[in-house]
């Protein structure tokens, strides 16, 4: 039976002056579908810590524009536009891309927020605006790995100024020896610290949680920095302000901005603390082998070749390469390690790395 495209404008039209759509009539047991701004606390309240921080402004950014329509009545082009408005306005940073970053979070926010809307039963994957829009290409990533020497010159300029050198210092040391986030290195708290054993519990993105081996050293200055700036209760922040207050990420942007003021090619090449993951854990790669990196990176996705599930590393493993990478002994590191990988000096190819 042939459709009259008359007859369809004409519901079309009556169904929107009647404030419903097509859905509505199908008689299905979907609840009623809520405002944009009316489901966003929801939205909100479901989401992860991490999440919240992550995509809470482009959110906001979301219900302030469409905040009184209904979710199923945002169209694709509606986001689309609110994606060319994110980036056009996107703030400049040391490592931006013209906005191109903006555009994508704030599609992937979008994604995020409708998955909530599919998941609840509002409307299928098929209804959703979000996924019919499409993310901006990713650029290829300008990151490396940093030489030796730009290490040991990055390190010595944090050193050499600012309000707190000592705080500055342990989190170069910190993320270096590790490669963590910042997300795990301002999540550690006096209980995660093992002294004993030179490791610390990081929890991470997607809620993993691992422990990180780290040198006797480095685990002896955490725990004096942390215990001499009011760190007394198991759950106290460990990396803490010369007030007591725990530290933020604040930090780290005053940190590599004054780094970037004495060293100009840390500014123009946006160099920040994933500079420090990638550094370390290139080296470990290129010592160790893709299992130990991947172990030492806290990696537990599954993507990739079936053969992968195979590739894995203990934390016995991680200890022996960290002790090669600053050429300090670990009490879980495995004995020959020094003798299998014997620490370079300046402009060799180990890590310079110290305290």
């Amino acid at each position: 039976m042939t459709t009259d495209p008359d007859r369809v404008a004409t519901a079309r039209a009556m169904l929107e002056h009647l404030g419903l759509t097509a859905a509505d009539l199908t008689g299905s047991n979907r609840p009623a579908v809520p405002t944009v701004a009316e489901y966003l606390p929801a939205v909100v309240a479901a989401a992860s810590p991490g999440t919240r921080r992550t995509y809470g402004s482009s959110w906001r950014r979301m219900a302030a524009a469409y905040g009184d329509r209904r979710i199923d009545a945002v169209r694709a082009s509606d986001l689309e536009a609110l994606m060319r408005q994110a980036a056009a306005g996107a703030r400049p940073r040391r490592n931006s891309r013209n906005g191109r970053h903006a555009g994508e979070h704030l599609i992937a926010a979008a994604r995020a927020f409708y998955n909530r809307a599919i998941a609840d039963g509002y409307l299928t994957i098929a209804d959703s605006p979000a996924h019919r829009v499409r993310k901006p290409r990713r650029l290829p990533n300008t990151r490396r790995a940093l030489t030796p020497d730009e290490l040991s010159d990055i390190n010595a300029a944090a050193r050499s100024g600012g309000n707190d050198i000592v705080l500055d210092a342990l989190l170069l040391r910190l993320h270096t020896e590790t490669a963590c986030r910042r997300s795990g290195a301002l999540a550690l708290r006096l209980i995660d610290l093992d002294t004993d054993h030179a490791l610390i519990r990081l929890s991470e993105k997607g809620s993993t949680q691992r422990w990180q081996p780290i040198t006797p050293m480095l685990a002896s200055r955490l725990d004096d920095h942390a215990r001499a700036r009011g760190a007394v209760a198991p759950t106290d922040a460990l990396l803490r302000y010369r007030n007591g207050q725990p530290a933020t990420y604040r930090r780290y942007d005053l940190m590599w901005k004054r780094i970037g003021r004495q060293l100009p090619w840390v500014a123009a090449q946006g160099i920040t603390t994933h500079w420090l993951r990638h550094t370390t854990l290139t080296w470990v790669e290129r010592h160790f082998g893709y299992g130990v990196a991947r172990a030492y990176a806290g990696h537990t996705d599954r993507r990739g070749p079936a053969t992968t599930t195979y590739i894995k590393a203990d934390l016995h493993a991680v200890a022996t390469a960290l002790a090669a990478l600053t050429g300090q002994p670990h009490p879980l590191a495995a004995a020959d390690s020094e003798q299998r990988f014997p620490r370079r000096g300046r402009g060799g190819d180990g890590v310079a790395t110290n305290p």
